[in-house]
């Protein structure tokens, strides 16, 4: 046995021995594309250009020229369910996103929580050597883990992409987003006094990463999830996009519906004997409008027109990079949108989206008021679901119900180098769980049964690349679809589909007709073989037939974890699941950090009191904090040496001012608010412990006040004001120490206030 006595110093042989360990470096294969994944929000069946719209959109038929049109293409209904299906491969519910991330529950299909078990393609592409990037809208991370504090394993970067810009919730301000970038929320790079517009910023921002990818690792594959915050309200956009479409949809939309079909028919994008769905008896009749009316809706329809050209240019400037750089021939670019265009502008539209979750009716007077600033920054504004119903010619109904015009939309395949077809259309039944293997297929990536040590669960897409140039090319046999109670199946030829109406917009909740209870449901029957529309319910002559479909809906939302399905979301949110680290009623801030995510401060909407610690100069100016703007928020600030508060009601602006100077020095300066039992509500001032001014309204605070606008910014504000008294960034002019927050509790909100907020998040 050697003993360390035998060991020579000046071993030069053993100082330099040793066996080399190289890392594993994943490489994807030889020629494998680049993968572009473009995710439109809200956008229907029939508003593209290619699929039968006389709106601008000369990008995307370009794609759809070189390319392919699915035309029998289905979502989910719904925004957060359709990302989670598209980047999982999944059914929603059988990954947990059976509805809005927004709203947690503790039922399986409904925690909002995608699991380890449903790996995503980023994470699974990332793996395979591709560079992963995600830009835009996410709304994928559970409520009450969207704060600075996370947990992040449900933020874009936790599932699998290696860089993120844009927003985490459903919807944001174009003109003032809330933004974050990889982990961390982060202010726009400019106001909309400068021109910033988010999707122009978001596009800037894709073709810079590509740029920085490709410096970096030159020929090195790629996947970008491009997902812009539009076609989804608020419809924002410049005048210059706008004034091209004035006067052109005076024919109102029945008209315009007519024109829209006969151009599908022709385009072949619909197939000739379609029938079209008849106009609701709860859509009114464009003849019935009133000349005022008929002006109003008109430029609704304008500005969104204007919205989506703005939009498809935005797409044109990436992929004509992406030509310009030679990459174009070797990128798969699908394009889609999550769901069918939104009815929650209900009959009026609305001037500002936030008084659908406040529950304050949108009126044509109030409308009007805002007719030649609509789209702008003085609005958060939507359209009416007279043109959501038009813009999903020739289905019936819209988002948020598994009827057609829910859950059929467009969907352009392009891949010059992997697709012979140029222009061609495909009948294939294609679902959004497809996309996923379709382009892990492609990449050559195959899904492992175990992905870092957790087993996977089975993918209920398949692959439709064989489709590319087969158009004879089997589709899917069988898919359920469940969203809010709406319910419906697909088997071969046969689509069952019920009648429910679900909860969370007023004028559906009033007028639609169907059923609000599940004993109560009608099934109806068609026959897609020769029924593309969903026109002829057969359902009376097939008995049998509806029965199976029954059954077979029940055993795959057994299968996909959908059970329990509830007819009143009231009995669906004694499931709801709080937060963890809740944001409390007492809380202190202090300047310094970020902008606060509006879940981490307390819900005022119960009553609160504000006090800013803060030695104050003569006279006084600045904002002392903000959050929000002017279409949904509130602020504490000092104009003209007078302390005021400010709080945006959905665009209603209640402002009281002291009735004297702040005076100089150390002191609290504060706001309160209290509910009066007959239904006022009053906003109080104070300089230290003086009451110097008050205001009483009619009427409570809105529960979603807090949400989509920017987060909470101490000592300053940035993007739009809440008040017009001042201009950003209005910085306060004293020294501004903390600011604490109380309220009396956390108060209990309506079943019906929670989804109508989250709703309108979507």
């Amino acid at each position: 046995m050697t003993g360390i006595q035998d060991l020579k110093v000046n071993d030069s042989g053993r100082l330099t021995a040793a066996t080399p360990v190289l890392p594993r470096r994943a490489r994807p294969r030889t020629g494998a594309p680049n993968i572009v994944a473009v995710v439109l929000d809200d956008t229907g069946f029939a508003q593209l250009g290619c699929f039968g719209s006389d709106i601008a959109t000369p990008h995307m038929d370009r794609l759809a020229a070189g390319g392919l049109r699915y035309n029998r293409f289905h979502v989910t209904a719904l925004c957060s369910p359709t990302r989670a299906s598209f980047l999982t491969g999944r059914n929603h519910h059988a990954v947990g996103m059976g509805f809005l991330a927004d709203i947690p529950l503790s039922h399986p299909g409904y925690t909002t929580r995608v699991p380890r078990s449903a790996a995503s393609l980023p994470h699974l592409l990332r793996d395979a050597g591709y560079s992963t990037l995600a830009v835009g809208k996410w709304h994928l991370t559970p409520r009450f883990e969207r704060s600075a504090a996370g947990p992040f394993t449900h933020w874009p970067l936790g599932l699998g992409f290696e860089r993120y810009y844009g927003f985490l919730q459903g919807d944001t301000n174009h003109w003032s987003p809330n933004l974050v970038r990889d982990n961390q929320y982060v202010e726009p790079p400019a106001g909309p006094d400068e021109g910033y517009h988010l999707s122009e910023d978001l596009a800037d921002t894709a073709i810079r990463y590509l740029i920085d990818q490709q410096h970096a690792a030159p020929g090195k594959p790629f996947f970008l999830h491009f997902a812009l915050g539009a076609t989804h309200a608020p419809h924002h956009v410049a005048p210059e996009w706008t004034e091209p479409y004035r006067g052109r949809f005076d024919q109102g939309w029945d008209a315009w519906r007519r024109q829209l079909f006969a151009r599908q028919v022709a385009a072949g994008v619909v197939p000739e004997g379609t029938v079209l769905t008849p106009r609701p008896e709860w859509v009114a009749g464009w003849d019935e409008l009133r000349p005022e009316e008929r002006r109003m809706h008109a430029r609704q329809q304008e500005v969104f027109a204007g919205f989506l050209s703005h939009t498809d240019a935005q797409i044109g400037r990436l992929t004509d990079f992406l030509e310009r750089t030679g990459q174009l021939d070797n990128t798969l670019i699908l394009l889609f949108s999550d769901n069918g265009a939104s009815a929650e502008g209900g009959v009026e539209g609305s001037f500002n989206e936030h008084r659908f979750s406040a529950r304050v009716r949108d009126t044509l007077a109030d409308n009007l008021a805002h007719y030649e600033d609509w789209g702008g920054p003085r609005t958060y504004n939507h359209y009416s679901w007279a043109w959501a119903w038009a813009g999903n010619t020739p289905f019936r109904l819209w988002k948020r119900y598994t009827w057609l015009g829910g859950t059929r939309t467009p969907l352009i395949v392009h891949w010059p180098r992997g697709i012979q077809a140029r222009g061609a259309v495909r009948e294939q039944f294609v679902h959004v769980t497809d996309l996923c293997p379709t382009v892990l297929d492609a990449a050559g990536v195959d899904v492992p049964a175990e992905v870092d040590g957790v087993r996977q669960q089975p993918l209920d897409g398949a692959s439709i690349r064989g489709s590319f140039d087969d158009p004879t090319a089997d589709g899917r046999e069988t898919q359920y679809f469940e969203m809010l109670g709406s319910r419906s199946i697909v088997h071969g030829r046969w689509k069952a589909t019920t009648d429910h109406v679900s909860s969370g917009v007023i004028d559906e909740e009033e007028l639609l007709t169907g059923s609000r209870r599940f004993e109560d449901d009608h099934w109806a029957l068609f026959d897609l073989s020769t029924d593309f529309s969903e026109a002829d319910d057969v359902a009376d002559t097939h008995p049998d037939v509806v029965g199976t479909l029954q059954r077979l809906w029940l055993a795959e939302a057994e299968r996909n974890h959908v059970l329990p399905v509830h007819d009143t979301l009231a009995t669906a949110l004694t499931a709801f699941v709080g937060p963890l680290w809740p944001a409390g009623n007492d809380r202190t801030f202090i300047p310094g950090g970020g902008p606060v995510c509006d879940e981490s401060i307390p819900l005022l909407a119960a009553g609160f009191r504000i006090t800013a610690e803060t030695v104050a100069t003569e006279p006084s100016e600045g904002v002392l904090l903000a959050l929000g703007d002017w279409n949904g928020g509130f602020a504490l600030f000092a104009a003209d040496g007078h302390l005021t508060f400010c709080l945006s009601r959905a665009g209603e602006l209640l402002e009281v001012s002291a009735d004297r100077p702040v005076p100089p020095g150390p002191q609290r300066l504060g706001a309160a608010y209290r509910a009066a039992p007959d239904g006022r509500g009053t906003f109080t001032l104070f300089h230290d412990d003086t009451v110097v001014g008050e205001l009483t309204f009619e009427g409570p605070l809105p529960l979603g006040m807090q949400h989509g606008g920017a987060g909470l910014r101490l000592g300053f504000d940035t993007g739009l004001p809440v008040s017009p008294r001042y201009a950003v960034p209005a910085p306060w002019n004293g020294t501004l120490t903390s600011v604490r927050i109380q309220t009396p509790g956390t108060p209990k909100p309506s079943p019906l206030d929670e989804v109508r907020s989250a709703l309108h998040a979507d």
